[in-house]
């Protein structure tokens, strides 16, 4: 009877340390969660949003009866987008943040669009394998540490299919003096120093992924908004080829 009772209190424990890491490693909007009534106004003005993220969409060539997936999709700014552009697709957004859904479901809402938005973490994707032929992503890898780049990075690979193309936008390595000025404050408030230094690429290959590019550059108050693409391929390999320098 004792040893069922320490199993259970074992298994509790267990699920509240395990929550209690979810809590430590989520990050919201800026960092805090008074900055979240803020976002769109800042993505939009200050960000460039309204620029790079329809050449992400454009990019990631989205066609008729595909399932897309935006992870971190914040307030939907870009999963309404999506959805807007190419209206006979299968589009979900996941986050972490129960507040910055609130503020999406009522984009959707008011958008008229058919949108599926869950609460879920990039880094434990609540999604079976194989499930989407594309996933994207926009600023969310500079709020995570390496570890849960890498999670969410291998996460992205599973729910992928075969040839599925991941398209993210992110903080980049700065393409020059003033964009390195800009992306050395912003560093003392996220963990953008795997983006500042351009190690994304290097991640997405040792993930598995292959065919990886930067397709483009953006200066912004933030810093430099760089855009990534790769693909899963096929057949996974031991170990995807890097890319020459």
């Amino acid at each position: 009877m004792w040893l069922l009772e320490i199993r259970e209190m074992t298994t509790l424990l267990n699920r509240e340390l395990k929550q209690k890491v979810k809590e430590a490693a989520y990050i919201p909007a800026f960092g805090h969660s008074f900055l979240t009534p803020f976002y769109d106004f800042m993505m939009k003005w200050a960000a460039r949003e309204s620029t790079f993220k329809p050449k992400l969409v454009e990019q990631a060539r989205i066609e008729k009866g595909q399932r897309v997936l935006d992870i971190g999709c914040g307030t939907a700014t870009l999963t309404v987008l999506i959805k807007k552009t190419q209206s006979e697709v299968e589009v979900i957004g996941v986050d972490a943040d129960p507040k910055v859904l609130e503020i999406a479901r009522s984009k959707v809402l008011k958008a008229a669009v058919d949108i599926a938005l869950d609460q879920g973490m990039v880094y434990e994707l609540p999604y079976p394998d194989a499930s989407f032929d594309r996933v994207v992503s926009s600023m969310v890898f500079h709020h995570l540490t390496r570890e849960y780049k890498l999670h969410t990075l291998k996460e992205v690979f599973r729910v992928l299919r075969p040839e599925g193309e991941l398209h993210i936008a992110d903080l980049g390595k700065p393409q020059n003096a003033i964009m390195h000025l800009i992306s050395l404050v912003i560093g003392r408030l996220e963990k953008t120093s795997d983006n500042v230094k351009g190690l994304l690429p290097e991640m997405l290959y040792d993930t598995g992924f292959d065919k990886v590019e930067e397709t483009a550059k953006y200066m912004t108050i933030f810093g430099t908004v760089t855009l990534y693409k790769a693909q899963r391929p096929q057949f996974r390999s031991l170990r995807a080829p890097r890319r020459s320098s």
